[in-house]
């Protein structure tokens, strides 16, 4: 039994080629077929994001998974294969703990990949590709994830902008979910700062756009109400919070307006987050009593100090990683085991009572009872001992020391 890891991610290849091996959502079931059916186990799941593409198989030969997602993407080995990173084993174990845990993320410790391994797993059983041993790997990993969550700091430090205004958010607001919220811009970064919000309760946000559509597509996911740019100053006095992030050349929010919307709202304090470069938010607003703000430069400072602290816990979590994957080799190896033992035993039972049988029968036929007997047991012993027999002399032939002491061993000729 061997499990085989191949890939390849946003440290190996560009986003052009990982655009071009990536499998799109509604043919990932049949791929998942056809990889599993290169396969002697019938097992594969395959993991398949913006930054990485993976081919998980069990008793699957590695040329033979490369070729597979060469021919499936139709792309030549030049292009692809030095792009491949591959693990066996212990190894590859240790690979789908380390991903599924964030610690070969883009961003360190990222908890968004966990979710997308477990979507994989759940695809990969849908098409009927996960079996014992499979889903075992991927049940053990999940347990190993929310370990090293658990138990490192991998995850408790902020590490992106948005992220990092959410947080500073939630220190100065003893309840965030109960505060008001205003957004300006309706970008990649203010829909991540939407996301984090809605993931600790907030429930009342406004997103200020000047394209309205744009803001009202992105308020449906979240239960938010769309403006329009000019409508600021009107919703300002409401908000607790406001985190800008637009791609105005100019102020968006000025002295004046924050400093009237600070009356209407009886000096009940305002946090302001500009997370646009060049700024949204006039810097004078944090010359206001009542107004904190906070630049883009203030959050990468945060950043900065809990990357570090993020890297000193994946340390530990690499340890865990590294002693989980040991304990699944560990497990692989008693199944092997036993089921060696099981058809040692089995082949012995077979040889006995094949034997036993043509003993009774020559009995039954008048047979000298002490003959039979004694031919039944030359025979069981000679054929018990006929395998082990030919072992002994190929090693001893070979002149192999290591596999003969091994062999005495096991036969109990060297019992001490």
């Amino acid at each position: 039994m061997s499990l085989v890891a191949i890939g390849i991610n946003h440290k190996t290849a560009t986003v052009d080629l990982r655009e071009k091996v990536a499998f799109a959502p509604d043919k990932i079931h049949d791929a998942m077929k056809s990889l599993a059916s290169r396969t002697q186990s019938g097992e594969a799941v395959i993991i398949s994001t913006c930054n990485r593409t993976e081919l998980y198989c069990n008793n699957g030969e590695e040329s033979d998974v490369v070729q597979w997602l060469e021919e499936y993407h139709q792309l030549s080995h030049a292009d692809v294969e030095p792009c491949l990173y591959q693990y066996k084993d212990q190894e590859a174990v240790k690979h789908l703990m380390r991903v599924s845990a964030g610690l070969d993320s883009l961003i360190l410790g990222e908890p968004q990949i966990l979710g997308q391994v477990k979507q994989s797993f759940v695809k990969a059983k849908e098409a009927g590709t996960v079996a014992a041993t499979m889903d075992r790997l991927f049940q053990n990993t999940f347990s190993v994830a929310k370990k090293i969550r658990t138990e490192t700091e991998i995850g408790a430090a902020a590490v992106s902008v948005a992220f990092a205004a959410v947080s500073m958010a939630k220190h100065i607001f003893s309840s965030i979910g109960s505060t008001q919220v205003l957004l300006v811009g309706a970008g990649e970064t203010i829909e991540l700062v939407a996301r984090h919000l809605k993931d600790n309760g907030v429930k009342t946000m406004v997103v200020a756009n000047r394209t309205i559509s744009r803001a009202e597509a992105m308020c449906e996911e979240f239960g938010a109400t769309a403006i329009t740019l000019e409508q600021i100053p009107d919703f300002l006095p409401k908000a607790d919070i406001v985190i800008s992030s637009t791609a105005s050349p100019l102020p968006i929010i000025g002295k004046g307006m924050v400093e009237k919307a600070l009356k209407q709202r009886r000096h009940q304090p305002m946090l302001l987050v500009d997370i646009a470069v060049p700024r949204d938010i006039e810097a004078e607003v944090a010359d206001l009593d009542d107004a904190f703000l906070y630049t883009v430069d203030d959050l990468q400072s945060i950043i900065e100090q809990n990357m570090a602290s993020r890297r000193e816990a994946a340390e530990q979590a690499e340890l865990i990683a590294d002693d989980q994957s040991y304990q699944f080799m560990e497990w692989i190896r008693s199944l092997e085991s036993v089921d060696s033992i099981r058809e040692y035993r089995t082949q012995s039972m077979a040889i006995k009572d094949e034997l036993v049988e043509r003993a009774v029968n020559k009995l039954a036929q008048g047979g000298n009872s002490e003959q039979v007997l004694l031919e039944l047991a030359n025979k069981l012993t000679n054929k018990l001992i006929h395998a082990p027999t030919q072992a002994l002399t190929a090693a001893s032939r070979r002149g192999d020391l290591n596999s003969l002491g091994q062999l005495r061993t096991v036969l109990g000729l060297d019992k001490d």
